[in-house]
């Protein structure tokens, strides 16, 4: 049986989670928001076939992770302009993180290791069991899980709770 849902509904549910996906793997900005973009295409070209009872959310996420990595490789081959610093994006504009008024998550998920940022952007915010998320990156289903604490550990040993909260109401 295929998918009857409509399309603009899994964009609608799981669009929040699939951009932060990609803005852990890939840090802020225009590459991020490509991969958000490249994802819901090919999710478009193959939801019709796709079968009923798939995890939509698992399944973007797996699609966002490919598309992460033709992002890296395209990145890796070009050069990367440096006359200039980019604009600081002021809170709650068109590149502003879905809820989250500050950029310093972002930029301190990028900052940790490779298999730690991995494992956190598809375990915590793309929400896959360390399983899944141990078969897209390699490694054990255990070695997954100590490089996403260890990355939790990392955050929150280098950011104060000052900084954790920063902008929150009070």
């Amino acid at each position: 049986m295929t998918m009857k849902r409509p399309f603009e509904q899994a964009v609608q549910q799981h669009g929040e989670t699939v951009l932060r996906v990609c803005r852990a793997v890939l840090g802020p900005g225009p590459d991020a928001d490509d991969a958000w973009s490249e994802t819901f295409l090919a999710a478009l070209q193959a939801w019709p076939e796709l079968p009923e009872e798939t995890n939509v959310e698992a399944w973007l996420v797996r699609v966002a992770h490919r598309k992460a990595i033709d992002v890296t490789r395209t990145r890796a081959r070009q050069p990367i302009p440096t006359d200039g610093l980019p604009a600081h994006t002021s809170p709650g504009g068109p590149s502003a993180d879905p809820g989250d008024d500050g950029r310093w998550v972002w930029t301190a998920v990028a900052a940790l290791p490779e298999r730690q940022r991995l494992a956190i952007a598809y375990h915590y915010l793309g929400g896959l069991p360390h399983a899944e998320t141990a078969e897209l990156i390699g490694g054990s289903t255990d070695a997954v899980r100590r490089a996403a604490a260890d990355g939790i550990k990392s955050l929150r040993r280098t950011h104060s709770a000052a900084e954790c909260t920063k902008g929150a109401p009070r």
